[in-house]
């Protein structure tokens, strides 16, 4: 949830503690803890137009009025030039690592990719500043700043809340973790990814069951804005027993020209509904174009149904490999897999066969049928409570076509088989005097 190299730690600007902070201490009083220097802020930014944007982001900042420093430190950084990133990223291996840079390097990076940022200032005790000032010093050695990356489970931003959770005790999973939201990890998903159409529903296809599960608001802390909330929302006990916000003050740094981030996600029925009705439409139409026995329809008619088969069967391949073969939880129990069917692959390599040359015709009638049957089952088990996946908008993308393609395929008469060739046939015939 970050771009790509947008690296986060020391420098100067921005907002430090006030001027009394800086001052000596008066004769006769005592000199300042350690820790009284540092000023905790948790920062958030606003979503992007690259698409490892669209989440948002969020950071650590600490002022240290002492050493005159103002660093930002962040846990999103990643690099496509990392070896082997294709095979770390489809088997759910990628490695991120926290790094930072100055507040100024920081603000100039945001405002100039047009993102909102926002500052929240937390009432911590000067323990409490030193010890995350301390953490965050080991997280950044060499040996402890890689981490296996999760889209939802271990993140940039449950770092950053893991990290002020333990600061404070535990006090914010307490507070959130048995709190359960409206919202799943496939509404945030979706939401997010409401202006990245082509990518919204590639990932709707390739999350299970798993991704609508309702979500705690510890779990939501997945998305910095959330965390941003739930932070504000929080009340910490102190040591005397007294209750006080952990936010202290709060302040919007810069305001992006956007639209705002989308509150909830789009509702997509519709829209696949209406193309999978105009794919099964246009394979209707050609299939019934080539009962002629005409080449060019039945070539125009294999061409648009074995490609569908062909993307749908690999799709197929891809979510099993994704559920079995790699580290990607949310792909697990995908009930896509009944609409995208492995069998398509084999219907793919049959059907130009029994549509141009007549064989393997039973074959081809039969797979057809069962490949549709099997997405009507998808369908029937919305009614079993123990289905929860929220994917009868895949469905409406995918049924229509492949009950175009059965009607299709039980109604067109294949061709026949090859006749022989006329010196064939005549060899045949000869054979068949001799023989009288």
């Amino acid at each position: 949830m970050r771009e790509m190299l947008a690296l986060v730690v020391a420098g100067t600007l921005g907002l430090f503690e006030p001027a009394r902070a800086l001052q000596a201490p008066a004769a006769g009083r005592q000199p300042p803890a350690s820790g009284s220097e540092l000023t905790v802020y948790l920062m958030t930014m606003g979503n992007g137009d690259l698409l490892w944007e669209r989440f948002g982001h969020n950071a650590i900042r600490i002022v240290d009025a002492t050493r005159g420093t103002d660093s930002v430190y962040h846990w999103g950084t990643f690099d496509f030039a990392q070896p082997n990133f294709l095979r770390r990223f489809m088997t759910g291996n990628t490695l991120y690592w926290m790094q930072g840079e100055g507040m100024a390097e920081t603000m100039e990076l945001y405002r100039y990719r047009n993102r909102s940022v926002w500052t929240q200032q937390l009432d911590l005790t000067p323990a409490e500043r030193v010890a995350v000032r301390d953490f965050i010093a080991w997280n950044a050695k060499p040996e402890n700043r890689y981490y296996r990356y999760d889209y939802y489970l271990d993140n940039c931003s449950t770092r950053v809340r893991d990290i002020i959770d333990r600061i404070v005790g535990g006090q914010l999973k307490i507070a959130t973790a048995p709190r359960l939201t409206t919202t799943s990890y496939r509404f945030h998903t979706q939401r997010a990814l409401t202006f990245d159409r082509a990518v919204a529903l590639g990932t709707d296809i390739g999350l299970g069951e798993v991704a609508d599960r309702p979500i705690s608001q510890w779990e939501e802390s997945f998305l910095p804005s959330r965390l941003q909330a739930h932070v504000r929302a929080l009340q910490i006990r102190s040591a005397d027993g007294s209750m006080r916000p952990l936010v202290k003050a709060e302040q919007q740094i810069f305001t992006a020209n956007r639209p705002p981030e989308p509150t909830g996600p789009p509702s997509t029925m519709l829209r696949n509904l209406l193309m999978g009705l105009a794919i099964a439409a246009v394979i209707g139409l050609l299939g019934r174009a080539a009962v002629s026995a005409r080449r060019g329809p039945r070539i125009a008619f294999v061409t648009a149904a074995t490609t569908w088969a062909a993307i749908n069967g690999i799709l197929g391949i891809v979510l099993i490999f994704g559920w079995t073969a790699t580290r990607h939880v949310f792909m697990a129990r995908n009930e896509n897999l009944l609409q995208f069917d492995p069998l398509s692959l084999a219907l793919a390599v049959i059907l130009p066969w029994a549509v141009m040359r007549g064989r393997g015709v039973g074959a081809a009638r039969r797979l057809a049928v069962a490949i549709a049957v099997i997405a009507l089952v998808g369908l029937a088990l919305k009614l079993v409570p123990l289905f929860i996946q929220k994917n009868v908008a895949v469905m409406a993308l995918t049924l229509p076509v492949h009950l175009a393609i059965a009607w299709v395929a039980r109604a067109l008469p294949f061709a026949p088989a090859a006749a022989p060739s006329p010196k064939r046939a005549a060899a045949a015939a000869a054979v068949s005097r001799s023989a009288a």
